[in-house]
């Protein structure tokens, strides 16, 4: 009886079994050009893509009637009906035919482009534009490209965009030779919005899908802007598919990482989707006393209740614990090789928390075809909790005016702060034409208010000792009868100074007799609000850019307080650009913008700085060329610019007030930049650039300073990155990653009346990848600075030197279903 059952059973499994067909077939573009990342849907909820080869698969459809749709950006969507009835195998394929397809007005649905290459840009216009057609630079960094080298933060990918390279260690980057950085509004965007973020942290970056580098001053979309450009993360938004991915990483330097991405539709007719984004990071990196614990958790939902109306939520949290890095001092002499780049000057007890929460909902109605209206609104806050030993700047003073080279003066600094954010966004897009001249007309209004929260507090233990009961961070010998003096006839320190040579300096240090002085921030409120008019206007060949913004700044210093000050400003920001459609796969472009950017409220609410300061003012002249090839898979640019900027803030080297700043006159940056990105074949992608950048101080009130290269703007740079998958034979699977980035000689100093400021090498990196790709399982193996070459990636002098990571590996297995 047994028997019978279980024979019984068989044949119901093999009935089931035989109902069940195997469905694949290949896409192919109407040039015979297999279309990678298209995407394939069987029912609501079951999709792929495809592969390389164009191919795509579903296996075990049980019999019944379907509709096959597949779509790909840039082209006609193409629907089939299919019936299941007891076959085997079926084969159907697609040709599809390229269009002019309407993109929603802002990212709201999710990216569909894969690959090293990104063709359309909202951000740039506040607009569905593609690249080619915007008229200034715009650089993409993708998640496909950051997965591949196994990146983890802002810092680590930005070596793929020419012209950029990082300041320091932190939040910290330099595009054409201008900072963009944290805790300023300046230069630092979340899908299009100004949010604040943390300057010590590097961004992390597992839910964002692109990072964008929008160069030169965007003021006139964005109001407050970098003269060298903005960096705009973009976070994955939901998909109509359903697609999980796991990913686990473990390396070098005691490094283990886990990335999880899972999105779909919440609901049968995907009218509601999500995605969740959940990345973790334990890692002690390479230097002494260092590590990080960083987590980021990411929901993002999507309701489309109509084709007419989207709306969209989005979540980011990010939680980092570590300690601040100040860099590596090397001794008195300069020789950079004179102490080990490992060493840091951190103590066991220090420690420095940052919590970052950002929340975004954004809204788009088509009221017609032709009228769009989008709405977004934004909330980021910002806390940071820190106990740091660092240095005093200079070297450990000794009672006869000289230096010890082989000790650095310290100081602790405690301190605990919170901002809040608040950016809001509305405007309108409305298409028409004019006789045989096509409109794209944006009308907004934006509003964005910084808050430095009640609380905003700083101890601080400076490093000698003076004879009234107080500190101080500077020895002078000319006044040694005010200071506490050492049986050797030195100042006495109130922290102890960090001996380089020591192998125990880093141990725990005993806080409970310093001297301390207090600092209360006050609180400091800053709003602006801008109206912008845009209008981008096609004539045959010609397309014409006009943009225009009032902005209005309004700063209160002492907010809430007794000393209460208000400070405003006023903007009027100009923008220009043409673009001419030279052939099929060139066009050209020019553009002319001007930038303004009030001060630093970090600087404002300093009351050592020294201001109140002028505001930066800027201005670029920019032309160029993009062009796209092999079907627009492999996209080109090259620009050419001119770009000044007056009113930076550099410190003064006062030895009286180490916190006093001062401006310099203009500052000048020109030259030419070169990018590729995308893919060759479909089973070969590269990035590559070059930047020329001339960068230099062409007026100030000290003749020195002219002509002088600005702080850490290499006037060389140069990458390439490319990855070759082997998609036929006995090695199928089976890939390959090559890159190189070289970065020239800069000078490190940030001190304005410094005449022979530090300078660092330049440096040459070579990585290499090895992957393995066996159906949804990707294993990798990525080698960074393969040749083990010593190099700095910035910094400000020899006591504040930031040097770059040692070989190092990592290994990645991610598993997609």
């Amino acid at each position: 009886m047994k028997r019978f059952y279980l024979l019984i059973f068989a044949l119901c499994i093999s009935a089931v079994a035989i109902a069940q067909t195997t469905i694949n077939g290949t896409v192919l573009s109407e040039s015979n050009e297999p279309l990678l990342g298209a995407t394939v849907m069987l029912v609501k909820g079951k999709g792929t893509t495809t592969n390389v080869d164009g191919k795509y698969s579903f296996s075990y459809v049980a019999d019944g009637e379907y509709v096959l749709k597949v779509s790909f950006i840039g082209y006609a969507t193409q629907t089939k009906n299919v019936v299941v009835s007891g076959q085997e195998t079926m084969a159907i394929d697609f040709v599809l035919a390229q269009n002019a397809e309407k993109l929603q007005a802002v990212e709201i649905i999710g990216r569909r482009e894969t690959g090293y290459n990104n063709t359309v840009s909202y951000s740039a216009t506040k607009s569905a534009a593609p690249v080619k057609e915007v008229p200034t630079t715009i650089n993409f960094v993708t998640k496909e490209l950051a997965l591949d080298q196994a990146a983890f933060t802002l810092n680590d990918v930005v070596k793929n965009v020419s012209g950029v390279n990082q300041f320091s260690f932190y939040n910290d980057i330099s595009i054409r030779g201008f900072r963009v950085a944290g805790q300023r509004n300046s230069g630092n965007l979340v899908n299009g919005m100004r949010a604040f973020t943390s300057f010590w942290s590097p961004q992390l970056i597992p839910h964002i899908e692109r990072v964008e580098v929008i160069k030169g001053p965007a003021s006139a979309l964005f109001g407050n802007a970098s003269p060298g450009g903005t960096i705009n993360r973009v976070t994955k938004k939901p998909l109509r598919e359903e697609r999980q991915s796991i990913t686990a990483s473990v390396g070098s330097f005691n490094t283990f990482r886990t990335l999880a991405d899972f999105t779909g539709p919440m609901t049968k007719d995907n009218t509601l989707l999500y995605r969740l984004n959940i990345g973790y990071e334990n890692t002690d990196g390479f230097r002494d006393l260092q590590f990080g614990r960083n987590l980021v958790l990411a929901p993002s939902f999507s309701f489309l209740p109509t084709e007419d109306t989207r709306l969209n939520f989005d979540i980011v949290y990010q939680d980092s614990q570590g300690r601040l890095d100040r860099g590596q001092a090397v001794f008195g002499n300069g020789d950079l090789n004179s102490t080990p780049i490992t060493k840091s000057l951190s103590a066991a007890n220090d420690f420095l928390d940052e919590i970052n929460l950002t929340a975004t909902v954004s809204l788009q109605h088509n009221f017609t075809d032709n009228i769009t209206f989008n709405s977004v609104y934004m909330r980021s806050s910002y806390d940071e909790d820190l106990l740091e030993h660092r240095t005093s700047n200079r070297f450990a003073a000794l009672g006869d005016g000289g230096i010890d080279e082989e000790s650095v003066a310290m100081r602790v600094f405690i301190r605990k702060r919170a901002w809040d954010n608040n950016s809001f966004n509305n405007y309108f897009n409305f298409d028409f034409d004019l006789g045989d001249v096509s409109n794209k007309l944006l009308v907004g209004h934006d509003y964005f208010q910084q808050e430095l929260q009640p609380g905003g507090s700083q101890l601080e233990a400076r490093s000698y000792l003076l004879q009234n009961g107080g500190a101080t961070n500077v020895f002078n010998p000319d006044n040694i009868d005010d200071y506490v003096l050492d049986a050797n006839g030195n100042p006495a320190t109130n922290v102890g100074h960090f001996n380089l040579t020591s192998p125990t300096a880093n141990g725990l240090r005993d806080m409970s007799d310093y001297v301390y002085r207090t600092r209360t921030f006050g609180q400091f409120l800053q709003r602006s609000h801008g109206v912008y008019l845009q209008n981008q206007a096609e004539f045959g060949d010609f397309k014409f850019l006009v943009g225009l913004r009032q902005e209005f700044f309004r700063d209160f210093i002492n907010y809430n307080s007794e000393t209460e000050e208000t400070l405003e400003q006023r903007a009027f920001l100009p923008r220009l650009g043409l673009v001419y459609t030279l052939n099929e796969n060139v066009n050209l472009y020019g553009t002319w913008v001007q930038g303004y950017q009030p001060q630093s409220a970090a600087d404002i609410i300093n009351p050592d700085a020294g201001g109140p300061f002028d505001p930066l003012v800027s201005e670029l002249f920019e032309a160029g060329a993009k062009s796209d090839w092999f079907n627009g898979r492999l996209n080109a640019s090259l620009a050419f610019y001119l770009l000044t900027q007056n009113g930076e803030l550099y410190n003064a080297d006062d030895a009286a007030n180490p916190d006093r700043l001062v401006q310099i006159g203009e500052e000048e940056a020109k030259g030419f930049e070169l990018d590729i990105s995308g893919s060759i074949t479909q089973n070969w992608s590269l990035v590559a650039g070059y930047a020329f950048n001339d960068a230099k101080f062409t007026e100030s009130d000290d003749p020195a300073e002219i002509g002088r290269q600005k702080p850490n703007a290499p006037r060389h740079m140069a990458n390439v990155w490319t990855k070759y998958i082997l998609s036929e034979g006995r090695y199928k699977g089976l890939g390959f990653g090559l890159g190189y980035n070289y970065v020239a000689e800069r000078f490190g100093s940030i001190v304005a009346s410094n005449a022979n400021p530090t300078e660092f090498p330049a440096y040459g990196l070579f990585d290499a990848a090895l992957y393995y790709n066996l159906n949804k399982v990707q294993i990798q193996l990525n080698f960074n600075n393969v040749f083990n070459k010593t190099h700095w990636v910035g910094g400000y002098d020899f006591i504040r030197a930031f040097p770059g990571a040692p070989r190092n590996i990592m290994t990645t297995v991610s598993y997609i279903f």
